[in-house]
């Protein structure tokens, strides 16, 4: 039998106040919860200007990696399934807000409130059909469109994931370009069997953004590479904290390459629009 946890039972169930202990209580998950939590702190890319970013933690368990956000500045707001695993959050005191919820029914939070968002192991849940009425492609359309709107524009969210297979991988990732995302796949140690880490990093808007291929096997000793990387754009802080006004340019109204672009992002929604012509974008008269 398989020893992955959504394939055993569903995760309120699954992490019930027992499993709820025993997961919070391990050494080796508690220090390994941190390092993926800093490591995803690290692909979101915040501007370093000291000041505190409002960061949503979806699958927060018993806020392990909330510790990780309150130890880096940052306010944040917990969301999770199990009832079992927020009450141990509570009795260890955490400093973030906590909701009990499921993700796969969408986020209630209003639009552009969010600067960012963290997921530790915990999206994969969405492709599993724990109930009759769940449908893994609706659910993650949900979660990825809801997402999608309470992001701030040019904000990011990292999600660490385990996924079964290469389908299970592309139904994540599809999903999220349907709902408007931009971005990928991030592989830490792609080689190495025990330490490989997948990182879906994901964009809010069309802000362009370059993403590395991971660390790899080595990266510690030569730490040249690493700042030749940071150099070229790759997971940069100054690509990620360009003035927003700069990319508003055009002064004069919304231009075509706007429409263009907007009815682009639609289209990947799925969205029923018109084709493009010559007449797209164009400047009506004042009177005919």
């Amino acid at each position: 039998m398989s020893s992955r946890p959504e394939f055993l039972a569903p995760p309120e169930i699954f992490y019930d106040d027992s499993e709820a202990r025993k997961y919070t209580s391990s050494s080796r998950i508690v220090e390994i919860q941190a390092r993926l939590s800093e490591r995803a702190l690290e692909l979101l890319a915040l501007p370093d200007d000291d000041v505190p970013r409002f960061l949503l933690d979806i699958g927060c368990g018993s806020g392990l990696s909330g510790e990780t956000i309150s130890e880096n500045g940052h306010q944040w707001i917990g969301l999770d399934i199990s009832a079992s695993m927020l009450n141990v959050a509570v009795e260890r005191e955490v400093e973030g807000d906590l909701l009990l919820g499921d993700m796969g029914q969408g986020l209630g939070f209003r639009a552009g409130v969010i600067d960012g968002a963290i997921s530790i192991s915990a999206v994969q849940w969405l492709c599993n059909a724990d109930k009759s009425s769940h449908e893994p492609r609706l659910r993650l359309k949900a979660f990825f469109g809801s997402l999608y709107r309470c992001l701030s524009r040019g904000a990011r969210a990292v999600f660490q994931v385990y996924p079964e297979s290469i389908a299970q991988r592309e139904l994540i990732l599809r999903s999220a370009l349907q709902a408007g995302f931009g971005g990928g796949l991030v592989v830490d140690y792609p080689h190495s069997t025990k330490m490989r880490k997948e990182f879906l990093v994901l964009t809010c808007g069309s802000v362009p953004t370059s993403i590395n291929d991971g660390h790899k096997e080595g990266d510690s000793d030569d730490d040249d590479d690493d700042s030749e990387d940071e150099e070229n754009g790759m997971v940069c802080v100054s690509d990620r904290n360009r003035p927003r006004k700069k990319q508003r340019t055009n002064k004069k109204g919304k231009g075509r390459e706007w429409v263009l672009r907007k009815k682009e992002q639609s289209r990947r929604k799925g969205n029923d629009v018109p084709a493009d012509s010559k007449y797209t974008a164009r400047k009506r008269k004042s009177r005919f």
